[in-house]
């Protein structure tokens, strides 16, 4: 059977001062690095792009549109439209129309409106990427 220890006054375990001065100074690295990561986790949260528009301000603006269009097996082509707005007005609509090659043809799989899916050969389709300066 074991015996209970009797007690002197005296804690059981001493406090390392040495370790717990090393701690103190440790806590404000902690909190500095903890306060980091909020901050790289709340910059990262999905913020409100004030560039993204669902209308054309039509008092004074130029609203353009890039589409390609497929011409034959060989040769799609590339609409560039701009429409100057004034006033609520429609100023004027340029256009530049160009010939470009046609990026050839791939094999897909289709689906209907009753859900049947069917394996079909359609033309590729341009990506378009815009840049504004």
């Amino acid at each position: 059977m074991i015996q209970p220890q009797q007690w002197t006054g005296e804690p059981l375990h001493k406090p390392d001062f040495k370790n717990n001065l090393h701690m103190n100074k440790m806590k404000p690295i902690v909190l500095v690095i903890l306060a980091g990561a909020l901050l790289l986790m709340l910059s990262c949260s999905e913020k409100k792009n004030e560039d993204v528009t669902n209308e054309v301000n039509k008092m004074g603006s130029v609203e353009s549109s890039v589409t390609v269009q497929h011409a034959d097996s060989l040769h799609d082509i590339l609409i560039t439209t701009h429409k100057v707005w004034n006033n609520n007005v429609a100023y004027k609509t340029i256009e530049y129309r160009d010939t470009i090659p046609a990026l050839g043809t791939e094999h897909t799989s289709a689906e209907n409106e009753d859900g049947d899916t069917k394996n079909v050969t359609v033309k590729k389709d341009y990506e378009i990427f815009i840049t504004v300066k």
